[in-house]
């Protein structure tokens, strides 16, 4: 079983591209993607809107899930989106078991 979460980052003026990039100079996202149970981590920028960016976001299980949430790296991308105002909209799909 993974579990993918779409992550949609809606901003102004630019702050959703700006934080993507932060959190990629910045090691954040390095950092997520080494952790064990990380499947993808990796940020697109939607053609029909410029002020959002999609972070696709997977992991094996729950618990590496849950882990991941009381990480460390969880405060530092909460910063950065308070830092550029972000709103934050959340897909969650699971995917069953072949």
């Amino acid at each position: 079983m993974s579990i993918t979460v779409n992550l949609y980052y809606t901003g102004k003026n630019g702050n959703a591209e700006k934080f993507a990039k932060e959190m990629v100079s910045s090691g954040i996202a390095d950092a997520v993607r080494a952790e064990e149970g990380n499947e993808r981590y990796e940020y697109f920028f939607p053609m029909d809107d410029p002020e959002t960016v999609l972070l696709i976001d997977r992991w094996r299980s729950q618990e590496a899930l849950d882990l991941h949430h009381k990480s460390e790296m969880m405060k530092q991308i909460a910063q950065l989106r308070e830092k550029y105002q972000l709103r934050l909209r959340v897909e969650r799909y699971i995917d069953e078991p072949k």
